[in-house]
């Protein structure tokens, strides 16, 4: 436990990238107990010599052949996870039977803590955003993005679809722990497979113009339980930088003409707007379903049974027929009617 405890607090130091020499990371051999996680992380050039165990199951210490190491979430640990097995599917866009209604009205998602990283899939300003275009809705946004210019994955996670998708083109989406999924579309080639673990920053395929496309471009989105989002809302695009590492979600995210705000005072007003809609609309469906209900009060009317009186000659009298004098009684047409008792007809 100490031996862990000492490797969050170095893990502190260094954030994700430990830029150590060959000595240190040699000590680490030997303060840590080895076991190799195969594919457990790639890094472009840069081949790992060693993982080591740091008693805690689900990290490891990497230690790459240029002296540096890193802290990893080992995926064999993290893929256990039920969200990666639950409502899992290779070719459905959206797997979730569920409608954004379903969800709750705020919550938070942890995007990245100190053994994630984040990428920015491409530093530029979006030429089409979220929401409706043309009539249609548009469920991400759009990056200018030069034909077979590397795709690189926002964050850790697993490659779930991996296809040629309609409109999307070459499509690839990746589930990450917390339950988010990040789209890649339009993409000219793919060069990961459904079931591939993926670590922020990995290529995943290359940029293009596939699909419903107008010309070269990446099709980008965030989605939640199958529900899309404003990708603004997690990531500055014209800076590359992360708004949130702890995303606070409120339901209107998911409505298509809700697009991100620039302040909290102004998303403060958004929410308050609904809410009060919300309450009004609900006050509103009181007073029309007490109005159906008095109208109907009003509507009806009743006859009291005198002798010689038949469901039939009722039915006659108030022209409506025998079978629906029975529903409003709960009757049967062979009931035998007692003098005095008061039936509704209407």
């Amino acid at each position: 436990m100490r031996k862990f405890l000492s490797a969050i607090a170095l893990l502190s130091c260094t954030v994700l990238w430990g830029q150590e020499n060959s000595r240190e990371a040699d000590s680490l051999r030997h303060s840590f107990g080895r076991q190799h996680v195969s594919n457990m992380v790639r890094r472009a050039g840069t081949p790992y010599a060693d993982t080591l165990d740091t008693g805690n199951p689900g990290v490891k210490v990497v230690l790459y052949n240029n002296g540096t190491y890193r802290y990893v979430k080992d995926p064999s640990v993290v893929l256990a996870d039920s969200v990666f097995t639950e409502h899992w599917d290779t070719r459905a866009v959206n797997p979730y039977n569920e409608v954004p209604e379903s969800l709750p009205d705020r919550f938070s998602l942890w995007i990245v803590d100190t053994l994630d990283s984040y990428v920015c899939p491409y530093v530029t300003h979006p030429r089409s955003l979220f929401g409706y275009r043309h009539g249609r809705r548009h469920q991400g946004i759009d990056l200018p993005y030069p034909t077979g210019t590397p795709v690189r994955v926002a964050f850790d996670g697993k490659v779930r679809i991996s296809e040629y998708v309609g409109g999307y083109g070459n499509l690839v989406v990746v589930r990450h722990a917390n339950g988010l999924e990040t789209f890649y579309g339009h993409l000219s080639q793919r060069d990961v497979a459904a079931g591939d673990w993926v670590s922020a920053g990995d290529i995943i395929g290359l940029g293009g113009s596939t699909g419903r496309s107008t010309g070269p471009h990446l099709h980008f989105e965030t989605r939640y339980r199958g529900a899309a989002f404003d990708p603004s809302w997690l990531i500055d695009f014209e800076t590359g930088t992360l708004r949130h590492r702890l995303l606070k979600i409120r339901s209107w995210y998911f409505n298509p003409n809700q697009r991100y705000v620039q302040s909290i005072d102004d998303e403060d007003e958004i929410f308050r707007t609904d809410e009060e809609d919300r309450l009004l609309a609900e006050e509103q469906a009181k007073k029309e379903a007490a109005a159906r209900a008095a109208a109907e009060a009003a509507a009806m009317k009743y006859h009291t049974v005198r002798s010689g009186d038949t469901l039939s000659a009722i039915a006659r009298k108030y022209n409506t027929s025998v079978a629906e004098i029975c529903r409003l009684n709960g009757i049967k047409a062979t009931t035998i009617l007692q003098i005095g008792r008061r039936l509704r007809v209407r």
